[in-house]
Parts: structure tokens; sequence; C-alpha cells
């Protein structure tokens, strides 16, 4: 085997950030695209110092011409390998890239699930965060957006998605499948701009880098990486806050807003956007966390008007009740 500075940045990390363990059954989604074929390249390399158990996991979007011909191409990659390999081929075509990724997580949670892997893993890269934060930021995102891919989360019960490439960029991942002549199957979509993240990719990016700054995509990915941190801390001591503050009266909830008042207004929005993530159909926007965190210091028989799925708050004396 050769060792590269990918494979050596790839164990460490793993090791610093204690992302798998030994002897651990690893589902490696596979696209066919260059991240993911270096991805898979590399835990196949890395397998013998950690004895981990890998399979390989490819989702048909069936979203273009040639989808099938994509998924038995990474296929007979798979089967070079001689490691387990499972097609999920969705029933109609996913025709929208928020559609796709739900559709994607889903069945791949269901394989893990199904096949008692612990852990699946995806080749985003440190190119995918820094596009993500500009998309969020452009978008209209709190710290909790702008964060944007985390190294770790849970999928499904007992199942964790994990992005192990986060400090290789996607230049990086070019280059090992150049050097390793690894059969790369390009996804025409990525080239099509009507998509927002194409233009970021092949427009906004490349400008910024040009105009403003060469390291611009590293660093938007350490922004990422430290604003991740941030928000930890911050659900962390906005959840204690919560609890402090709240009180179950007959199937409902109150919040003290005695309590709430002496907190900054930081842990207020988050504690206000935690609650109506317990209680509203969708997830609550900017004008929605505002209107409730308004309620903590406002007179008395003050109330919202209606929130998505017709739910009110309004202030009792103390509390911040909810019909």
């Amino acid at each position: 085997m050769v060792w590269t500075s990918l494979h050596a940045t790839l164990h460490r990390t793993i090791r610093a950030r204690n992302l798998f363990v030994n002897q651990e059954r690893l589902l490696i989604a596979v696209s066919g695209g260059q991240d993911s074929l270096c991805l898979l390249r590399l835990l196949l390399d890395l397998q013998s110092k950690w004895q981990w158990q890998l399979g390989v996991a490819h989702c048909n979007h069936l979203w273009r011409h040639d989808s099938t011909a994509n998924a038995i191409h990474v296929q007979k990659v798979v089967q070079s390998y001689e490691i387990p390999f499972y097609l999920e081929t969705a029933d109609e075509p996913v025709d929208t890239e928020a559609k796709a990724r739900e559709w994607r997580y889903q069945v791949l949670a269901q394989v893990a699930l199904q096949n008692q892997y612990t852990c699946v893993v995806t080749g985003h890269t440190a190119s995918d965060r820094a596009e993500t934060l500009l998309y969020n930021l452009i978008r209209g995102t709190g710290s909790d957006g702008l964060q944007a891919l985390t190294w770790r989360r849970l999928l499904v019960d007992n199942v964790q998605l994990v992005r192990p490439l986060l400090k290789i960029t996607r230049s990086q991942t070019a280059q090992f499948c150049q050097d390793f002549q690894l059969s790369v199957w390009e996804d025409s979509t990525n080239q099509d701009l009507k998509y927002a993240r194409n233009r970021i990719r092949q427009e906004l990016l490349p400008y910024l880098c040009k105009n403003f700054n060469p390291q611009v995509e590293s660093n938007l990915a350490q922004t990422a990486e430290l604003l991740q941190a941030d928000v930890e801390y911050l659900e962390q001591a906005a959840h204690k806050l919560r609890e402090s503050a709240t009180l179950f009266d007959q199937h409902t909830i109150k919040l003290n807003r005695c309590v709430l008042q002496q907190a900054p207004l930081a842990l207020q929005r988050r504690v206000m956007r935690q609650v109506l993530l317990s209680i509203l159909p969708q997830s609550p926007n900017f004008e929605h966390i505002e209107k409730l965190t308004g309620l903590i210091t406002a007179p008395r028989r003050s109330q919202t008007d209606p929130f998505p799925g017709g739910t009110i708050a309004f202030v009792e004396d103390d509390w911040i009740c909810f019909k």
C-alpha cells in the first residue's frame, strides 16, 4: 500500500476525533464521484489498521439518463474490492436536491439498520463545508446553519452519520483519484447552473478566491468548524435554561418569564427555538422566534398572532402559555 498525505490526514483525524472504533461496521455511501471513491479507497487502505467491516451503498435517484449506468459502474468498482454492495433505487425520479437528500439518508439508514452497520460514512469535504456555509448564509440563517456539516451526528437509532473528509478539499480528492487511477463517474448534474450549489461552486467561490482571498475555501471551512463548537455549547446552555424555566401543566407547557429575563438574549432565542421546534409542524424562522422571545418582557395579556398550525402564545402573569 502506498501511504500518502491523505492517508495520514484521515488516520490522524479518525483518532483525534474518535470518529470510529476498532472492528466497527461502516457503510460507505458511494456515488461514483471523486470524493466518495477517494473515501472508499482510503478506508480500504486503513482497514488493516482498524479491522473495520466495510460495506458500500449506492443510491440511484433516477433523475439522470445515465443513473442506471452510474449504479452499474459503482457496483463493478465495489465488486473488485470484494466487499458487500447494496443498491437502492428510487420508485420514481427524485426531482429536487432537498427531496433527493431526504430520500438518500432515509434509505441509507434503513440499509445500515438491516445489516447491523453502526455508521453511515459520506465523502463530504472541506469544499462542501465552505459551499454549504455560503449557501445557508445567502438564504438567511443563524450560527446553526453556518456551522455547515458536522463531523458526526445521529442519523437514526444506533446509527451515526460520519463525515471523515472535512479536513480534505475537493482538489485533493481529485489529485488522489488521478494518482491512483480511480475510475471516477462524472455526474452531469454537477455542471447544471440551475442548481444554486453549482453556481456557488463554479462561479462564486472561484470569484472570491481570485478577487478576495486565495484561501477562501479552507477559511470558510475553518469558520464552520469554530461555529460548530459554539453552537454545541449554546445549545447545551439553552437546554438547561429551558428545563429550569419550563412548567408542565395539564399536557401543555408554560415558560417562566422571570427565569428567562435573567438570561442573555442569545440563550432566550435558543430556548424559544427549542420550544417552537417541539410544538410547530415545521421549523421556526427568525420572525417566529423573535415573536415568541418578545413575550419575555411584554405587558401582561399580550399574545402573538397564530404560528403555523394555529398555536398562539400569550402572557399570563409571570408565564408564557400556549393555546
